[in-house]
């Protein structure tokens, strides 16, 4: 089973999740307003401070501010709220506004993306960067579609210009990772996770990619390793459908089998993962079996 085609639907939400992180947005030139509000809110919402953010944000309204950045920092809090359509509306309500188009565009094409809609979230990202080559997250976001496309080169190059303009490149190390894990280039990707791990140590996505690279590697002790009881049903199912892909159904029938002993209730997925890891190994046999009878 190609490597690529089975892992980009199983995890892309994950990688995308952390292309729509890092929304720091420079303070466009409006004398009508305060800078140093917007810069609090920026920095609430880069230290994940969102009730900050929001208490802030509502503080503004209400004090009658009229500005569109603080309607663009509405959308940056709704997308780190997992709330990418409200965001989407949001960003296309401003994006006329020419002191945020193109950060508008940027939080566009991240939410149109975390919605599953690719081809039009490709044409914002673009249509970000051609407006300001220095959208760092729009050429992370743009990564993330190529590698969605299996556009490898054009992925690779996208989060080269990512690392070029964000000071904040945690999110550009996980993504050009799961990049490379798609592609099978598990080494790389490991480094990658592990880039972006030392910068945010606290970076959830970054932890469960590294994990399943582990795993991919045929490093299933060190997959699951470490982590807490709550997480271990995931993470065994996550080794167990990494075995699976790589051929070991022995070792996939054992660790998805773990999963859903850890689980201590029906585990749907893992319970579906285990049915076709012994499917596979099935087909193997009969192929097997075919071939010697020739």
């Amino acid at each position: 089973m190609p490597l690529n085609r089975t892992l980009a639907c199983w995890a892309a939400v994950a990688t995308l999740a952390s292309a729509a992180w890092s929304p720091t947005i420079a303070a466009a030139p409006n004398p009508a307003v305060a800078d140093a509000r917007v810069a609090d809110i920026n920095r609430a919402l880069d230290e994940r401070r969102l009730v900050d953010a929001g208490r802030m944000l509502d503080q503004a309204l209400l004090a009658g501010v009229q500005d569109a950045r603080l309607d663009l920092l509405t959308g940056e809090l709704q997308l780190a709220r997992g709330r990418p359509a409200d965001a989407l509306e949001t960003f296309n309500r401003v994006r006329a506004a020419p002191s945020v188009r193109a950060a508008a565009l940027q939080g566009a094409g991240l939410a149109l993306s975390l919605l599953g809609k690719s081809d039009e979230a490709l044409a914002a990202l673009e249509e970000a960067v051609a407006a300001d080559p220095r959208a760092g997250r729009a050429w992370n976001g743009l990564g993330a579609e190529h590698d969605r496309r299996r556009e490898w080169s054009q992925a690779e190059a996208a989060y080269d210009r990512a690392f070029a303009e964000m000071d904040d490149d945690a999110p550009v190390f996980n993504n050009r990772g799961f990049s490379r894990l798609l592609q099978g280039r598990l080494d790389e990707a490991v480094a990658d996770f592990v880039q972006a791990l030392e910068r945010k140590p606290d970076m959830a996505a970054a932890r469960t990619n590294l994990r399943l690279a582990m795993a991919m590697r045929g490093e299933y002790d060190q997959a699951v390793s470490g982590g807490s009881s709550t997480e271990m049903a995931l993470l065994l199912n996550n080794a167990g459908f990494a075995a699976t892909v790589r051929g070991d159904y022995r070792q996939a029938n054992e660790l998805l089998g773990q999963a859903i002993r850890s689980k201590g209730e029906y585990y749907r997925r893992a319970s579906a993962n285990l049915e076709y890891a012994r499917d596979m190994a099935a087909r193997e046999q009969r192929g097997l079996a075919s071939n010697a009878d020739r």
